[in-house]
């Protein structure tokens, strides 16, 4: 691919106004437990590719590993990949496991003719995906829906999300539902099996065999709730309530002080869900909300809570101890024979919706998941996890091979969507789907010019549906936008591509516009970029005679995004480029890294990842105790600065010069943690990390430079990217 400026996305190489709310050398560190895997990468000059070929699936390869942290349990870690033999099963023990060597997958040639317009192109496909015209109603059917990208969770609605491979049947089947405010599109109504079950088809692979053993323990419930008989005082006179009022009145008693407790949404929608679970009797007295007094039950808890801060080390041990003993079960599950470790199998305890940013549910009651409400999957002869309940069962029990979910109930606040037990981030189902995932946005780079090609023909095209497909791809190419999806109107106002509205929108001439909205998970998107002259006037013709609550995009919707895209590369959605562009930035940037000691590698290693952010918008609020810490960062380097000047009034001698040189190495140090301490302030780093930026380029970076891997990943990440580390040196995405 050229190196040429061009590669990358537009977002980081134009001027970008982020609105952020306040206006030597070491060897290199390898965690002892990660695997031994050897990565080979093999690069293809783009004339070794025949053009008459089609696109080739990217396949990935898992090979037998050891694993020094459990010797009794193998595993089959993937690796770079290449069509290879089937792997053999792993035998019994993980002791003197064979090592196979894996080659990558050659490139797939590239694409060659526009294929125009997109709705006249006919896509072989085993799953189509429907091309949904907005305006029509949508008949649903029943059926299994078609597998949907394993990338990393992007949807805009921000509904609590499944893992990539388990997306529930209500998302990934649900047509155009309502647009808030005002531009209204028919919905097509999902049915009543798509809206109370879980995808029968998650985390398939075409609705291949996942598994043909699977036995687990199931879920574990939160203990249930001891009533504190502390009374709420209503009007000026106690009130003594049930166990259950009880538990919610405690529930906004522990967030009195906090934020929440002054939204008046939060209010709203806490009272009447508090009303809803009172008694005949209780709910005759509690008329309004403002004559109601938690102070007592707070006063209860910060007691308590209070005691529990003083436990001795002793009584805390013991604590942890009985957990630990209770959740030793649940850690592990078996598949196929072999024992991988499981993700979060706790069934969250009821409390409050939070939410993030202004939520229109926050403040609504989360209800006790019970038993009933739990879908167990497992094999057919495999026994049935026992409920930890008495006198409760499962709601149902499943058989379904081709997905790899382990349990699973509907949210209670947004009940289309599904909660789900997953194996964790170390398990080999985890890591193939990881390496598939980067493995594909690798793939975009052999077809990135053909696309970008297509899109500017599209500009022009004399089809109206087509000019706003290709001014839609652009945008998320070019801007790393999410597709946005349709929502119902008690979800949070958050869009994406696809549902921009012209008021979201605000041109700056010559031809820069500004975008504001609101992005996944109610955070803000403000960002003004400089896109081409020709799209710019396009867009002043597409926004023309709107109003700005009508829709930029009328004719086109993520579907038929989707589809267009699969017809330039096979399997190609909106979601890949957002995986591609963040790690081609990272990786071109990286590759500019100057020599100096590790803190400054670190500190360029995480400007490069804060471009990365910023083009992937992630944000988050400045900390509470930030001004705090820049205190006692600038506290100590004043120390230092003192010592310096100290050390300098001093006799000159080998032990006085070696001191003076001591500190300005401490004093540089210092600079620059308070530099990027400043920088970072409004940055959530660690999101593109754990779900775009593929870890090969890290890991290599980290080899290459003689950085210990530690500086850059967590343990977190260590664990769930242990596949990667024997990437070489040399490495690029």
């Amino acid at each position: 691919m050229s190196d040429s400026e061009d590669d990358l996305p537009l977002a980081s190489r134009s001027k970008v106004l982020v609105s952020n709310g306040n206006g030597k050398d070491v060897p290199q560190v390898v965690p002892s437990n990660a695997p031994k895997v050897q990565v080979k990468q093999e690069q293809v000059k783009p004339e070794q590719v025949k053009q008459e070929q089609p696109p080739a699936k990217t396949q990935s390869a898992s090979v037998a590993v050891k694993r020094d942290r459990d010797p009794a349990v193998p595993s089959t870690m993937p690796v770079a990949s290449k069509p290879a033999p089937a792997s053999k099963p792993a035998p019994a023990s993980g002791r003197g496991v064979k090592r196979e060597h894996i080659e990558p997958t050659p490139p797939a040639p590239k694409p060659t003719a526009r294929q125009e317009p997109a709705a006249a192109v006919k896509v072989k496909r085993e799953d189509p995906v429907p091309v949904v015209k907005k305006g029509v109603a949508v008949k649903k059917s029943t059926a299994p829906p078609p597998e949907s990208s394993s990338d990393s969770d992007d949807s805009s609605s921000g509904s609590s999300s499944s893992d990539s491979d388990d997306e529930p049947l209500s998302k990934r089947v649900k047509g155009p539902a309502p647009k808030k405010p005002a531009a209204k599109k028919p919905a097509a109504k999902s049915t009543p099996a798509a809206r109370s079950t879980p995808s029968r088809n998650a985390g398939t692979q075409k609705g291949q065999r996942m598994w043909e053993t699977l036995s687990h323990m199931g879920v574990l419930f939160p203990p249930a709730y001891e009533p504190h008989g502390v009374p709420l005082v209503y009007d000026g006179k106690d009130l003594i309530l049930t166990s259950h009022e009880e538990e919610v009145a405690s529930m906004f008693a522990t967030m009195k002080d906090t934020d929440y407790a002054a939204k008046e949404v939060f209010v709203k929608n806490f009272f009447n869900d508090f009303v809803g679970i009172l008694t005949p009797a209780t709910k005759k007295v509690i008329k309004k909300f403002n004559l109601l007094d938690f102070t007592k039950i707070y006063m209860h808890l910060a007691e308590l809570s209070a005691k529990k801060k003083e436990m001795s080390k002793e009584e805390k041990l013991q604590i942890k101890a009985a957990r630990d003993e209770q959740e030793k079960d649940y850690l592990f599950a078996q598949i196929d024979g072999r024992k991988e470790k499981v993700g979060n199998f706790r069934v969250e305890p009821p409390g409050l919706f939070r939410g993030r940013g202004e939520h229109p549910k926050m403040g609504k009651l989360k209800s006790r998941i019970m038993p009933e409400d739990v879908i167990i999957n497992c094999g057919e002869k495999d026994p049935v996890p026992p409920c930890p309940i008495p006198g409760h069962k499962w709601g149902e029990v499943r058989h379904e091979h081709s997905v790899t979910w382990l349990a699973g109930w509907k949210d209670s606040i947004n009940t289309k969507d599904w909660k789900y037990v997953q194996f964790g981030a170390m398990s080999t189902i985890k890591g193939v789907s990881d390496l598939k995932k980067y493995e594909k946005a690798r793939m975009l780079k052999q077809y990135i010019d053909v696309i970008r090609s297509d899109y500017r023909k599209g500009w022009t095209s004399k089809d109206s549906k087509v000019r706003q497909m290709s001014m839609a791809v652009y945008l998320i190419d070019k801007l790393a936008l999410r597709a946005g999806g349709e929502k119902d109107d008690d979800l949070a106002d958050t869009v994406g591509c696809c549902t921009l509205r012209v008021g979201h929108i605000f041109y700056e001439p010559p031809s820069s516009i500004k975008f504001d909205f609101l992005g996944k998970d109610s955070i803000r998107y403000e960002q003004t970029h400089e896109i081409d002259p020709l799209i710019y006037a396009e867009f002043q013709k597409l926004t023309a005679g709107k109003g700005p609550n009508d829709d930029l995009f009328d004719e086109i919707d993520p579907s038929t995004v989707n589809t267009h895209l699969q017809t330039l590369m096979e399997g190609l959605t909106i979601k890949v480029f957002r995986t591609y562009n963040a790690s081609i930035t990272l990786d071109r940037l990286l590759a500019d890294t100057k020599e100096g000691s590790v803190q400054e590698k670190k500190a360029q290693y995480e400007v490069a990842n804060k471009e990365v952010a910023i083009l992937c918008n992630h944000q988050k609020g400045v900390s509470k105790t930030h001004d705090v810490q820049v205190g006692k960062m600038q506290e100590k380097h004043a120390q230092i600065e003192a010592e310096l000047k100290e050390a300098k009034k001093g006799e000159k001698n080998e032990k006085t010069v070696k001191k003076i040189a001591v500190l300005k190495d401490r004093l540089a140090k210092s600079t620059l943690t308070m530099s990027m301490k400043e920088e970072l302030k409004t940055v959530s780093l660690g999101t593109s990390k754990i779900n775009y930026l593929d870890p090969r380029i890290t890991i290599a970076w980290c080899k290459l430079h003689e950085v210990p891997i530690t500086v850059v990943f967590p343990k977190a990440l260590l664990e769930k990217f242990n596949w990667a580390m024997e990437v070489e040196p040399e490495f690029r995405f």
